[in-house]
């Protein structure tokens, strides 16, 4: 099982160089970054955690912009993000920064996407709330067409694009009804969830991997009624604190990569935790 890491980087945290080095020698397989333009401090929707928002929610780094650090340092470690907030990009733009780090880091980048859950701040991305799933699916039909080998145009709902000119191209080459990077959507299981990812993407991210036993048959159920080829669905559980007895579970599963969490510290503490992942690498 490949064994990858997600971290909120910020500010005050380890340095994205630093941490990239320690991951690629260390053995580990990726790093996916989360994304938070900004946090509305007259928030009323609730942290999904419960309590209070945690500091690091507000001081995170680009995501785009510290994975293209960690792309110039490293030659194997893969990228990714998880999550990046489709909804709040002009896609042709976000486009353009995907198969540029795909393009430059010899295709190691994973798109890890969702539908966001701070209410105020996609708000001030002018995204309607109810609407947000379908903006997203729109967005990643006209992103695809920009990251097609011949220019295509894509008219959508939301948005629109003229058969372009539009390189580089992701290095990733399309497979089934997927084209651009490996795509991963997150969010909570259920058959809405579960049509996008049969839609456009190569799998799903779950956090925390709870409750997979009875989840993934409903998953691979949909994803062979979409025609998509059984062996090609991928499941990669997000933000797991492991134990070998957890792992085990997922490898029985048939899951062959899983995301551990990593504490939004500096650098004395992020490694003195990767030493503790170190069994499981």
């Amino acid at each position: 099982m490949r064994i990858a890491v997600t971290i909120f980087l910020t500010d005050e945290t380890i340095t994205p160089v630093r941490l990239a080095r320690e991951l690629e020698q260390r053995g580990f397989a990726g790093l996916y970054l989360p994304e938070h333009t900004h946090i509305p401090v007259e928030r009323t929707t609730p942290y999904p955690a419960g309590g209070e928002l945690p500091r690091e929610y507000g001081r995170t780094l680009d995501p785009f912009v510290a994975l293209g650090q960690v792309a110039a340092v490293t030659e194997r470690l893969g990228l990714g993000t998880g999550i990046t907030l489709v909804a709040q990009h002009d896609p042709i733009a976000l486009a353009k920064q995907i198969a540029t780090l795909d393009h430059l880091s010899g295709g190691r980048f994973t798109l890890g996407l969702g539908f966001g859950w701070n209410v105020e701040e996609s708000a001030d991305h002018g995204v309607a709330w109810r609407t947000r799933r379908d903006l997203v699916r729109d967005r990643m039909g006209l992103m695809q067409a920009l990251w097609s080998e011949e220019p295509t145009g894509y008219e959508g709902e939301f948005g629109s694009v003229r058969a372009s000119e539009a390189h580089p191209k992701p290095a990733q080459k399309p497979r089934g009804p997927v084209t651009g990077p490996r795509t991963l959507v997150g969010g909570a299981a259920g058959p809405k969830l579960f049509e996008h990812i049969c839609g456009y993407a190569d799998g799903w991210m779950p956090i925390g991997g709870a409750g997979l036993t009875d989840t993934l048959p409903a998953l691979r159920a949909r994803w062979a009624e979409a025609g998509r080829a059984p062996d090609a669905l991928q499941v990669v559980p997000y933000a797991v604190h492991p134990t070998p007895g957890k792992l085990s579970h997922y490898e029985s599963l048939g899951l062959e990569e899983v995301v551990l969490q990593l504490p939004p510290q500096g650098e004395t503490e992020v490694l003195r935790a990767l030493d503790g992942y170190a069994p499981y690498v």
